[in-house]
């Protein structure tokens, strides 16, 4: 329940933060978010294949 409280909490000052932030950096700040998230994804899909072996 603390992790939740948390999480919205953070959620709420980076969503304050973006709605006075330029249009143009908040979309190069989620372009850089989604390439990590997006490496960050096939690199544990790589993980999983060569554990299953």
């Amino acid at each position: 329940m603390l992790f939740i409280v948390a999480a919205l909490l953070l959620l709420g000052v980076l969503l304050g933060t973006v709605a006075h932030a330029p249009l143009t950096f908040s979309v190069g700040v989620g372009i850089v978010i989604a390439i990590w998230l997006a490496v960050f994804a096939l690199r544990e899909r790589g993980r999983r294949h060569t554990q299953a072996r």
